[in-house]
């Protein structure tokens, strides 16, 4: 059974080796917590079998009014199929919905399309400037 948490407690090294794993890098310690407390409005951890790291993870930033914005939607490798990924999407929405924003945003490679759209997304015109 997958339990989700908002806004609980992180542990730098368990978050930063399943951003390693799901976007395929290298550990890099960025000391999540620091960075979560600091500069989002929440975060949701799924967490399987009451396993303390997760298996899965999204971070919810926001401009500090209405506006959301979904950031590094990942679930592990082991888990992926099960719906983990669209339960933590639902739970980010709820927490946004709850601080009273009223978009969410989130921007995606097209091969995530289908995954985002089955989250309730609708595709939006963007831009977007590589500044390195």
């Amino acid at each position: 059974m997958t339990t989700y948490v908002w806004r609980g407690a992180v542990d730098d090294r368990a978050l930063g080796e399943l951003h390693a794993e799901a976007f395929e890098h290298a550990y890099v310690d960025i000391g999540w917590s620091a960075q979560l407390k600091g500069h989002s409005l929440g975060w949701v951890t799924a967490h399987d079998d009451g396993h303390d790291d997760p298996v899965g993870f999204v971070n919810v930033a926001w401009d500090g009014g209405v506006h959301a914005f979904v950031l590094d939607t990942m679930v592990a490798r082991a888990v992926r199929g099960r719906g983990i990924g669209r339960g933590l999407v639902a739970r980010a929405a709820s927490g946004a919905r709850h601080a009273h924003c009223e978009w969410l945003h989130v921007d995606y490679e097209p091969e995530l399309e289908p995954f985002y759209a089955a989250c309730g997304f609708e595709p939006t015109p963007a831009g977007l400037v590589r500044l390195r």
